[in-house]
């Protein structure tokens, strides 16, 4: 049977928030103010929020320092997952990957399809796992957020799911 067990303990795990865009300010960052939002109403641990410009340098040193963080267990990032020529967190962030959850693209175009139709092959919203933690790139608009956030990543973030979560795999990531 799959779905939440309310007779498990849940375990909340520390989330950070980046937002990569050339557009907004801290101000106007309504995506990442959304995902924010949900993290801490999910009653996770909002550890880090940033915003970035569209810089594949800026973006890689910004994950990666969050990445070595022992106090961050995932990584959202949302915006510059698009086709211009200025979107590039897929290509900045997919390098620091050990392994890719290619399954998160696949359910996340299924679920955006519900809501944008064949837009959703405009995105490129890609995840992986580096060095024990999980990273996930969303597109920048409030609904894909709140597609990716509610219908995903929320989901299998949630210890209590069955029938199982990426939280139980969470203390067996650096395996040797």
């Amino acid at each position: 049977m799959h779905g939440i067990n309310e007779s498990l303990e849940f375990k909340p795990v520390r989330i950070a928030v980046l937002t990569v865009t050339d557009s907004r300010t801290r101000a106007t960052d309504t995506s990442g103010d959304v995902l924010a939002q949900r993290i801490e109403a999910a009653n996770h641990v909002l550890a880090a929020r940033d915003l970035v410009p569209d810089e594949p340098k800026v973006i890689a040193e910004t994950v990666s320092a969050w990445i070595d963080d022992p106090d961050v267990d995932v990584v959202i990032s949302t915006g510059g997952t698009g086709l211009t020529g200025r979107d590039l967190t897929p290509e900045a962030i997919t390098p620091l990957f050990e392994k890719t959850l290619e399954g998160f693209s696949v359910i996340f175009h299924q679920v955006s399809f519900q809501s944008v139709g064949l837009s959703t092959l405009q995105s490129r919203a890609v995840a992986g796992l580096a060095k024990g933690t999980f990273i996930f790139a969303l597109p920048g608009s409030n609904g894909a957020v709140k597609d990716g956030w509610d219908k995903i990543i929320s989901v299998q973030l949630d210890s209590r799911q069955r029938p199982c979560n990426l939280v139980e795999l969470m203390p067996r990531l650096l395996e040797k």
